[in-house]
Parts: structure tokens; sequence; C-alpha cells
């Protein structure tokens, strides 16, 4: 496994972050097909084995349950000095008025309850889930770093939204030494590329890292809705990838993925991963799988080099499209 640093950091991280979304409690309103703590527990293992020492869970995800599995499998199999916990917050954790949001109380006990779930004393990186138009940017943005001043939290970073709002944030901790967003997790793939005009080149410049999520279009470029076959159980119930992919565009892109993918000798997922790999500017794709073969596929994914022409091939037929996974 080869470890890079996350951004301008000096926190090592490795080439594949695992993603935890797919632990929790099966029967989830907004992912049913998650996998209960049994289940998931091998995933974490195999990750150990083979060198990942990065983790993203979220408060969100089957509201703290995955936190929970998370943090008893990092007990379990990790090294905690040498493994790297994130985590976000500010999706709705429950109905009531406060209980969701980047208000400076919404953080503060978000993050007390995240550290109790993980049985963790301070988390690694601290996400914001996606920026909440209801508060003032400077509550925002001073409410992260009270937590960081706390030891609560070691590093910050931020998910999905438009460059501006990313590059203000930043400005306003800047101006005022607070501590500083040092990552973003953004929605980058082969079939959704808006991130290359303006967010991308803003993090490659800031030294900014990049964590993206959805690698392979949830799952869209491993082949799991095919245009004449039959879809998986997750992608038929998957509302946002088949609100995302499914176009004309999406299908000729996994065409050539496919193609790749023959010559090669692989699968059409590790082409995927080895495309946003091949990105100078990604730290660490977000690998979320419910099965070990489609981890073990995303590990030795580490092993595909592509070549210049291979890469404009894959790249082709991809035009323009609207601006996706801010909501």
């Amino acid at each position: 496994m080869e470890y890079v640093r996350l951004g301008k950091t000096g926190l090592k991280v490795s080439r594949l972050c695992l993603g935890c979304m797919s632990f929790g409690k099966p029967g989830w309103s907004v992912h049913p097909w998650v996998l209960d703590r049994d289940q998931s527990m091998p995933f974490f293992k195999r990750a150990q084995e083979s060198g990942i020492n990065f983790l993203d869970t979220a408060d969100f995800y089957s509201q703290g349950v995955s936190e929970e599995i998370t943090g008893e499998a990092v007990r379990t199999y990790f090294r905690r000095d040498e493994t790297v916990v994130a985590t976000k917050l500010g999706l709705p954790m429950g109905e009531g008025p406060n209980l969701a949001g980047l208000s400076r109380k919404h953080i503060v006990e978000a993050v007390d309850a995240s550290l109790k779930r993980l049985g963790l004393d301070h988390i690694d990186l601290l996400y914001i889930h996606r920026l909440d138009p209801n508060t003032e940017m400077e509550e925002i943005v001073m409410g992260l770093d009270h937590v960081v001043r706390q030891g609560k939290v070691t590093y910050l970073g931020a998910s999905s939204m438009w460059t501006w709002q990313f590059a203000k944030m930043r400005a306003l901790q800047k101006q005022n030494g607070l501590a500083e967003f040092v990552a973003m997790q953004n929605f980058y793939n082969l079939a959704y590329r808006e991130e290359e005009r303006e967010m991308n080149p803003y993090c490659a410049s800031e030294g900014v890292g990049l964590v993206p999520w959805s690698p392979i279009a949830r799952g869209f470029l491993a082949g799991n809705r095919p245009k004449d076959g039959k879809a998986t159980e997750r992608a038929k119930t998957d509302k946002m990838a088949l609100g995302y992919f499914g176009s004309r565009q999406d299908y000729a892109i996994l065409e050539k993925v496919k193609r790749a993918a023959t010559k090669f000798g692989v699968s059409s997922a590790q082409i995927a991963y080895a495309w946003v790999l091949s990105k100078p500017s990604v730290t660490a794709p977000i690998v979320g799988t419910t099965k070990i073969e489609q981890l073990n596929e995303a590990i030795a994914a580490l092993d595909v080099d592509l070549d210049a022409r291979t890469i404009k091939s894959l790249e082709a037929p991809y035009s323009a499209r609207d601006v996706m996974g801010h909501e």
C-alpha cells in the first residue's frame, strides 16, 4: 500500500479510503441494503490486512450505527496511532430543529455524540457533510475551530459545494487565524467530471487533499445497471444513483470502460478506480463495498496503470452536465 500526504498536511493516508456507509443497520430507510455489525467486520479486517489506514463514516449513516461499528473495528483490527478516522456532521439526526445543520451548538454536540459512538478520544478528520444555508459561514468556521482547539478534532474537511463557497470559508479561516479545511470530499468519477472546472484546480493550487466520493458512480461504472440486463439489488434501490446516471452519455462512457477492462484484463470497476487514481490532484478515492470481492477489486486497481491513450479514450464521450451532489 502506498501512503501519501493529505493535501499539504503532514498526515499520511493510504491511497484508498474505506467508506463505511455500507456498514450499519439493515433496513435503514435511506439505504436498506446496508450490512449489520457481523457482516461488516470482515471488510475492516481485509482493509487492515491490505494496508488501508483511512476510514470514512458519518453520524448520519444508519443514524449513528455506522460510527459504532467503525469504532469497534478500529479497536479490534487497527493500531489507533496509525489509523485516520474521518466522520461527518450536518445532516439530520432527528426531527428536532437543532438536530441538523452547522450551528455552533450542533457542531459541539454532534462531535461529542460521534466521539461517544466511536469510542475514541478524538476525530482525526471531521467533514461538514454539506453546507448549511441557514447558518452564517462565520459561525460555521468558528464552531469548527472551537472543537479543534478543544482537542476533539485534529483536521477539518468539507464535502460537495460550490467552489466559491469553499474558497470563501477558507478565506475566513485564514483571515481569522482559525483551523483551515485541509480536505475536500467531492463527487468525482468518469461519468461526473464537473469538479474539473473549478473545485479540483482550486484544491490543487491551495494544497487541499481531494477525497472523492462515488469514484465508480455508485456502482454504475462497475456495471451494476447494464442497459440490457438485470440490475443489482443495490442499484434497484439506490434512488440517488437512479437520479444521477442512466443517460445515453453515461452508457457510452460505460462502454468505453468495459472495452478498457477487456484490454487490461481487469474488471470495469478497476478501470473506473484506476482513472480516478491517475489524477494527480486526488489523494484517496472512497471505496464503498457490500461484498469482499468488491473491496479486493478496489485494492487491485492500485496496480492498474492506465496509459495516456486509454485515458483519452475513456474521457472522450463526456460532455458538460448539470452540477450534482450538493444537496
